[in-house]
């Protein structure tokens, strides 16, 4: 009987020992800022802005130097770090619910998602479902009634207010009224598995700081701005202070980061709020302004103090958060497991590929395009003209000299990845506008190029010189006079023994064209009758140039010869002559006339727009292909400042 009884006490304690050994599933708590800019930071390099709690954050653990948000847009980049899905799968690729169409773009966007799809897990739900409690704090910005924090897995949800008034004591931005709350979460579960996600609304415009703030900054480039980010600052101060006194910093991981890059250009009522140079542009753009991030990862006692110069993307979170909370991951991810590049000794030597589909004109001034970053290398194709440039981010981070031209094979097989990427994930299209208006479109777009805006010496001395464009930025017309149409390879009747459109994943395009007897047409309707000028998408590889092909629609007619693109997967636009137009029903067709070589070129898309007013006219989109060196005084409308 004796041995019975230990027989079944032993059981019972061997039963209870892995449950004893187990070690506690680490807390996650995400403090996400709101356009807050590469180098915003002290830790990363910022001068005349303050904030010694995030610099000690980063001193305890990972700093992150090539770290990129899923887009350059608040909604989209969000989606993707609870989800771990890109946001041209979710079809959330802007802010929601997105800039108007309107006459100055050339392209309509597509419809988007107004909110996180239902169905679509987050991270909040599979820890939610590993017994953790979970609650989010501040900016949503996904979705509305019925598509909530609390809708999506969080077992609670505090907005707060984003713009409380300077001197509110919640903060200007709210966010030492978003800290408080968080504290009192932090408290209330520290005694089990927490997930906190605290997005905060700092430094987002309009910008408002108590005045106490502003002059203890008044040397900085823009004293609310600097006020605002010192106050962010101690807003996570409050936070990871909570965490030491609440006996649960050692099993949290903290992680710290912006939503997307700063804003370099005036808005609404506000001059320029930052500057995120050595990096190009900024908020909304494709550059690296735009798209990186300040990235702090820390775990007590598990992650040592580094600096990691690997590229990530915040939609990497949702991967590692499972890795970490030892739970399965949702079978769709299109982003990584960071526990490697972690927690590993030695850096990973596989080359990790990267894209992003933005097919939105931004607030900021930004165009339409899609990016893929391989290595060192990084492909921009912008969805206007199918214009690409091509940088090497390593000898030149702040993407001044394109090498698309030196590097045809390059550019032609990353645009080819870029393509089949975004075909995997299902990415949205864009269509030309029937209601286009090439004059404003020159005002917004050409006359400045909102890329190359560099810093004064502060803020307020760059207000009046963007003046002018930011009115012509903010025009929301929808009229204009230039009718727009885009014949793409896809939708072309083929009349030909060899020339054919190949759909293979990576390519879009009329290929194997080598037979003068093949052609190409399109039956299309035109909103406006009149001369239209003609752009051609085209590619032709090294010593194949020199072809003779006509473009016909009716009666009338224009010839081109074919140019060498050094690759016939490199397409380059070229404006090419004028024809004209019924209003109504026509068909236009691509006929070679000579052949030069073994093949006369490679086509993507044909451009027509209507010219609505008389005499021959450059196209101003044209001569940007022409630039191989920026210099960032070219398009500068002021004098350089120290």
């Amino acid at each position: 009987m004796p041995r019975l009884f230990f027989g079944l006490f032993l059981g019972v304690l061997l039963a209870l020992l892995p449950v004893a050994a187990q070690e506690t599933p680490p807390n996650f708590v995400v403090l996400l800022a709101d356009d807050l800019g590469i180098n915003d930071l002290s830790c990363f390099g910022r001068k005349d802005q303050n904030t010694p709690n995030l610099d000690k954050l980063a001193a305890g653990g990972a700093r992150f130097t090539s770290a990129y948000a899923a887009a350059s847009v608040c909604s989209a980049s969000r989606a993707a770090l609870l989800t771990g899905q890109s946001p041209a799968r979710l079809n959330i690729t802007t802010f929601l619910p997105g800039r108007s169409d309107r006459a100055s773009h050339r392209l309509m966007a597509p419809i988007l998602n107004n909110n996180l799809p239902v169905g679509v897990q987050t991270i909040a739900e599979l820890l939610k479902a590993k017994g953790y409690a979970t609650g989010a704090v501040g900016k949503w910005h996904l979705g509305g009634k019925g598509h909530q924090p609390t809708d999506h897995g969080f077992d609670e949800y505090f907005a707060g207010k984003a713009n409380p008034g300077a001197e509110s004591p919640m903060g200007g931005k709210g966010e030492l009224g978003h800290a408080d709350y968080a504290v009192k979460f932090i408290e209330r579960n520290k005694a089990k598995p927490f997930f906190l996600y605290l997005a905060f609304d700092n430094p987002h415009i309009p910008l408002a700081a108590p005045a106490k703030g502003i002059e203890a900054n008044a040397k900085a480039f823009h004293p609310t701005y600097a006020a605002l980010v010192e106050s962010l600052d101690v807003a996570c101060g409050r936070v990871l202070q909570k965490l030491e006194d609440a006996g649960v910093a050692k099993n949290t991981v903290v992680i710290f980061a912006s939503d997307n890059g700063g804003v370099h250009v005036s808005e609404l009522k506000e001059s320029p709020p930052t500057f995120n140079a050595p990096s190009r542009a900024g908020k909304g753009f494709l550059y690296e302004g735009g798209l990186r991030t300040p990235l702090i990862i820390s775990y007590p006692g598990h992650l040592a103090n580094k600096v990691i110069s690997e590229p990530v993307v915040l939609g990497d979170l949702t991967s590692t958060f499972c890795a970490l909370a030892k739970i399965k991951p949702p079978a769709i991810q299109d982003f990584q497991d960071l526990s490697s590049v972690l927690f590993d000794s030695k850096p990973r030597t596989e080359t990790r590929v990267l894209c992003w589909h933005q097919p939105h004109y931004m607030n900021q001034g930004s165009q339409p395009g899609g990016v893929i970053r391989e290595g060192d290398w990084k492909l921009i194709e912008f969805y206007e003209t199918g214009r690409m440039e091509l940088f090497n981010l390593a000898k030149d981070p702040s993407e001044t000299l394109d090498l698309a031209a030196e590097e045809p094979a390059r550019v032609a097989a990353m645009r080819g990845k870029l393509e089949a990427w975004r075909r995997s994930v299902g990415a949205k299209p864009m269509v030309a506008n029937p209601q286009f208006n090439r004059s404003l479109w020159d005002e917004c777009f050409v006359k400045i190029d909102p890329t190359l805006i560099k810093a004064a010496a502060t803020s307020e001395a760059m207000r009046p010189l963007q003046a002018d464009w930011r009115k012509v930025m903010n025009d929301a017309s929808t009229e204009g006079g230039n009718a727009l149409i885009y014949l793409e390879a896809k939708d072309a009747q083929v009349k030909a023994t060899k020339m054919k459109y190949e759909d293979l994943p990576q390519k879009d395009t009329l290929g194997f064209w080598v037979n003068v007897e093949d052609t190409a047409s399109w039956k299309f309707t035109a909103p406006l009758a009149g001369k239209y000028r003609v752009t051609v998408l085209q590619g032709c590889g090294k010593g194949s140039g020199g072809s003779t092909v006509a473009v016909e629609a009716g009666a009338s007619k224009c010839e081109f010869t074919v140019e060498e693109t050094g690759h016939f997967q490199r397409f380059v636009p070229r404006e090419i002559g004028q024809i004209e137009l019924t209003a109504g029903d026509n068909t236009l067709t691509i006929r070679p006339l000579q052949k030069a070589k073994s093949a006369v070129m490679d086509l993507r898309r044909v451009i027509l727009e209507r010219i609505d007013q008389p005499g021959p006219m450059r196209s101003a989109f044209m001569k940007q292909t022409a630039v191989k060196t920026i210099s960032f005084t070219t398009f500068l409308p002021y004098p350089e400042t120290e």
